[in-house]
Formats: structure tokens, C-alpha cells, sequence
């Protein structure tokens, strides 16, 4: 491995709006002396808007950062940025994220997550980058059976197209580590959670639906398990890894040897979703959000398995603690606390902006 100092660097950060992309730039800004972090961002309406500009106007403070509005799918404009800019550090969190949304809208998956990484793989081919670091996700791991998850398992049998998207994106970023020698780490993230997510995930859209008095549905009546990461886990292992690039070498036919690396980031501890909403519910009415006699029994509803869900997620991150020494460590009670508190600040900040 090859280490890289992020200090006096410019980096390239797309979905900077987004849940993680947003969090990271935050941390690279506040942490080392970058040359500039640039910020590409769409602002789709795929969520509620106002939670991103809420992170941009964080991200705004930075005399460093640099935000562009704009589409992964637009090649002239990645080019033109690559071409301007040229960043020595390329992280792409852009994507159509959300599996359930991929079975309705898979034209956004193709076009953001196909065309888009493409787009970026040429840029970062024909503008040579120290390192490009992409998101990969869980999902790839389909309904494998063996758990935990390794980045060593085969992961051919994808179960939504947004996986199958996902899939593709290390294939084709391995390829190009092939051909062009381009240094290339996918990110495999396990249910990433945290203030300032995406409302489309259970506990931000559990947390909208009980303050409104309607009912949350829990899938696969309750025998679901999910390995949630808190968002910080996740921007502290991204970090890491960015500054650790895989090695360039040739093999025996005088050809590189992919510089290409894939790690899984997850909390490594699996929790039952009844479990999860016990301490969502008990961390709502601690920040206030709901009142302590809310009658939770009467807003839950179990129901079956979504088509593309699976029942468990459980990452072994075993190759990340070898490699970066690190492992994440936040308790979801500790993470849904910072939620609750979080929600209560946003929702007010929302309303006065209303008024």
C-alpha cells in the first residue's frame, strides 16, 4: 500500500450534498490543509431538498470548498472539471441510491450509477488521479447465506437492480485499474445512519411517520437484521482509506497488476429491527420529540419482505482493521440519540424558515 498525504491536495467529491458525501468534505475541510475540495452535486428531488441544502449552507462556511451543481451523466462537464481542477484525489459518492425506488425508477440507476461511474472512470483515464475511492454497497452481498459478510465471498446473484448497478461499478472500476493503472478502492457501506440522512431510510421515515400519528410498517414482521453504521463510522474508514492507495506493480506479462482494493464498512454487530425501533422510540421522547405517553403498540405494523430486501447484513471488516487499523465503534443507541437530537434542531430550523 501506498500512503498519501491529503494535505496541499485538491479533492473531487461527488454527491456532496448527500448523506456521506456531505460529512466527508466536512471532515476533510475541518481536519487537513487541502488546496480544495470540490463539490458535485445534482440536488435531485429523489428527497426532501431542504436536507441538502442544509448540509451545502455547513459546507458553505469552508473558504476551501467549491460547490458545482451539475449531473455525473453529463460527460462534457465531468471532463471540464477534471480538465480545470485537475484533482489529485477523485471520492464518488454520487448515485441513485434506494433499493425499493430501483424496482419504480430504473432509469435514474442506469443513468447515474452506469453512465455517471463511466463518466468518471474516463475522466479520472485521461486526467491521471493519485486515487479514486468510490461507494460500493452491501447490497451486492444479495440474500448470500453465509454471513459475516467478507469482501472474499462471491457476490454474483445480485437482487435489485440497484445492487446489480453497484456490482458493476467494481467491475468496471477493476477493469480500469487494469488497463490505465488507475489506484481504485470500492467502499461496500453496511445501512449507514446519523443526523441529516436520508429521510427515505427506516429511521428517519419511522421518525417522520410516528410524529405525523401514522403507521410504520416493519418488514419480514420484524426478522430483519441490519448491521447499522453510523455516518461518522463511515466518513472516519472513507478518510482512512483515501489516504492509503493500493500499489502499482507489474505481474509477469509486463502488464499492470490491477492497483484495485474493495473493503467492507459496517459495525460488525447485526441489531433486530423490533430492537432497532424499541431504542428509536425511547430516544425520540428523550429528545422530546414525542411525548413520553405516545402509544407506539398502535402505530407498529408488521408485514412481509419487500421484493429486493434481505434479511440480515452483517459486514466483517477484518481486512479494513488489518490494512487501516481501524474497526467502527459507535453503539446505535449512542448514534439514534444523536438522531433524536439532531431531528428536534432540524424540524425547528425548518419551520422558522417557513414562518
Amino acid at each position: 500500500m501506498q500512503k498519501i498525504d491529503l494535505n496541499d491536495k485538491i479533492i473531487f467529491v461527488t454527491g456532496v450534498a448527500g448523506f456521506i458525501g456531505s460529512n466527508l468534505s466536512k471532515k476533510i475541510l475541518k481536519e487537513f490543509n487541502v488546496k480544495k475540495v470540490i463539490g458535485l452535486d445534482n440536488l435531485n428531488d429523489y428527497y426532501d431538498v431542504k436536507i441538502k441544502e442544509y448540509r451545502l449552507k455547513e459546507l458553505e462556511n469552508f473558504d476551501k470548498f467549491e460547490f458545482i451543481k451539475g449531473n455525473l451523466a453529463d460527460k462534457e462537464l465531468i471532463n471540464k472539471i477534471f480538465e480545470e481542477n485537475k484533482p489529485n484525489i477523485v471520492v464518488n459518492l454520487g448515485a441513485q441510491a434506494g433499493v425499493r425506488y430501483s424496482i419504480t425508477h430504473p432509469d435514474a440507476y442506469i443513468e447515474s450509477n452506469i453512465i455517471g461511474f463511466y463518466n468518471i472512470l474516463e475522466a479520472c483515464r485521461n486526467n491521471p488521479v493519485e486515487h479514486l475511492v468510490y461507494a460500493s454497497s452491501s447490497s451486492v452481498y444479495g440474500s448470500n447465506k453465509k454471513v459475516p459478510y467478507s469482501t472474499e465471498d462471491k457476490v454474483d446473484n445480485p437482487v435489485s437492480l440497484y445492487a446489480a448497478t453497484k456490482k458493476s461499478n467494481e467491475l468496471l472500476a477493476h477493469a480500469y485499474s487494469k488497463l490505465y493503472n488507475i489506484p481504485s478502492t470500492g467502499l461496500r457501506f453496511f445501512t449507514v445512519y446519523g443526523p441529516a440522512g436520508r429521510p427515505d431510510m427506516a429511521y428517519f421515515g419511522f421518525t417522520n411517520k410516528l410524529l405525523n400519528g401514522e403507521k410504520i410498517k416493519i418488514f419480514n414482521y420484524g426478522n430483519c437484521k441490519r448491521d447499522f453504521t453510523y455516518v461518522d463510522d463511515i466518513v472516519e474508514g472513507i478518510t482512512r482509506v483515501m489516504q492509503g492507495t493500493p500499489e502499482k506493480k507489474n505481474g509477469e506479462d509486463g502488464l499492470p497488476i490491477p492497483p484495485y482494493a474493495i473493503y467492507n464498512i459496517g459495525n460488525g454487530h447485526p441489531e433486530n429491527l423490533l430492537d432497532f425501533v424499541q431504542i428509536l422510540q425511547e430516544e425520540l421522547i428523550r429528545a422530546e420529540v414525542l411525548p413520553k405517553d405516545y402509544d407506539f403498540e398502535s402505530h407498529k405494523e408488521l408485514v412481509p419482505m419487500q421484493p429486493g430486501d434481505v434479511p440480515i447484513t452483517y459486514a466483517d471488516t477484518s481486512a479494513l482493521e488489518r490494512d487501516f487499523g481501524y474497526k467502527p465503534n459507535t453503539t446505535l443507541r449512542e448514534g439514534l440519540r444523536k438522531f433524536a437530537e439532531w431531528y428536534k434542531e432540524f424540524y425547528q430550523w425548518k419551520k422558522i424558515l417557513k414562518n
